[in-house]
């Protein structure tokens, strides 16, 4: 078991926090699971995270896709033990520091072959945004004045619409006759909700580690987002926090260039554990989540922001049935990112421009029932890079001899 020096302590309050942020409250009474890089086997580890100490369960479950497969996943994790790692502050610790140690182990995104997914155009604000970025191109300045336009319009009430509606549909003609229809209004209020691939299987990054823009980007935010465990049945066993970050220039642009707006080197941020749904925490919780966003700049600025998950305009289990059924299968199950509120509009640096990141801003995402998401940002292309990836992790395992 690794155990604390003086130093190494102090640098688990560096800039990612300290274990007891990164934990939910009740994290005694939670199923937490997650991954590691574990240097012992040069490789990834499937861990169960219990009063505070890391274990690991690889030699029972040598994938965390194996594990949210099972019939009650939180009861067999809950009663499971395994071969002993540290503490998760230190694990935490090694994971952010600028000089990580790479004979002990860090933290990984907590989930592994599961496809990634996100929904976009979920609340009422965020639909609005994206019809504001449409029409502006992607010029910040354009988008103020559209912003004040559209709002004195259409008004603050589009989250009490259901999508598909009558009422839904009779808003679409209205605002069709006055000029402002837009595909965003289509997946906002019309009865397919927009479901995309945030990033290929194992491109996800956890906590503690940098997040990527693109460097040619000049338009772009963080999103602060729950994101559902889903399945290959369609049964959703388990719930985490994620970064689904957006060059809202490029998506402005053009929809047809959400790919490259969505899907970059280090852009989707998920963890920092996975919560498998028990007695004490389930779907009802979710819906119930507040989602907060702090967003710390090295230029002093500092924003704000949460996320009421009760204000969602499709429900997530609605979500989930337009992912995966008779019509889209997924055997290794899918994480399921819900969308976010989020649509920062305050100034930054000149009245009128709004929001964009700059490097070094550092982003926490937190709930209290899922803990603290905490990444810094950097471009896109000096992140690590993604370099591990399916046929790297079977080999891994069948070296272990747990394939």
């Amino acid at each position: 078991m690794i155990q604390s020096s003086p130093d190494e302590l102090a640098a688990e309050a560096a800039w990612f926090g300290t274990a007891a942020d990164a934990l939910p409250d009740d994290a005694a009474d939670s199923v937490l699971i997650g991954r590691i890089w574990d240097p012992l086997v040069e490789g990834p580890s499937p861990v169960v995270v219990r009063d505070g100490e890391v274990i690991d369960i690889s030699a029972e479950f040598p994938t965390v896709r194996d594990i949210c497969e099972l019939p009650e996943p939180a009861a067999v994790i809950s009663g499971l033990d395994g071969r002993h790692v540290g503490g998760f502050g230190d694990v935490l610790a090694n994971t952010g520091a600028a000089d990580r140690d790479r004979t002990r182990p860090w933290l990984l995104a907590p989930v592994d072959l599961q496809a990634l997914k996100a929904a976009g155009v979920t609340f009422a604000v965020s639909m609005i945004e994206r019809v504001i970025e449409e029409r502006a191109g992607g010029d910040m300045a354009l988008a103020a004045d559209i912003r004040r336009r559209m709002l004195a319009g259409v008004g603050a009430d589009l989250h009490d619409l259901s999508p598909g509606s009558e009422e839904a549909a009779r808003l679409k003609t209205l605002l069709v006759a006055e000029g402002v229809w837009s595909q965003y209004l289509e997946v906002g209020i019309g009865p397919d909700a927009e479901i995309f691939t945030k990033g290929q299987i194992l491109s996800a990054v956890g906590t503690a580690v940098p997040v990527g823009v693109l460097a040619a980007s000049t338009w772009n935010n963080p999103e602060p987002e729950v994101s559902l465990i889903v399945q290959s049945s369609g049964r959703i066993v388990g719930a985490t926090l994620a970064n689904d970050v957006n060059l809202r220039d490029v998506e402005g642009r053009s929809a047809l260039l959400l790919p490259m707006a969505k899907d970059n080197n280090a852009s989707c941020a998920l963890g920092p554990l996975i919560r498998l749904f028990d007695d004490r925490f389930d779907l009802e919780q979710v819906r119930g989540l507040v989602v907060r966003l702090d967003i710390e700049g090295e230029d002093g600025f500092h924003l704000e922001a949460v996320s009421e998950m009760a204000q969602m305009s499709r429900d997530p289990e609605a979500l989930v049935r337009q992912l995966i059924g008779p019509h889209h299968h997924y055997p290794d199950g899918a994480v399921l990112m819900l969308g976010t509120m989020f649509a920062p509009i305050q100034d930054r640096d000149h009245p009128g421009e709004g929001f964009t990141h700059k490097t070094g801003d550092v982003v926490r995402i937190s709930s209290p029932a899922l803990g603290t998401l905490v990444n810094r940002v950097r471009h896109a292309e000096d992140c690590a890079p993604w370099g591990f990836g399916v046929r790297d992790l079977m080999g891994n395992l069948m070296k272990r001899g747990l394939l």
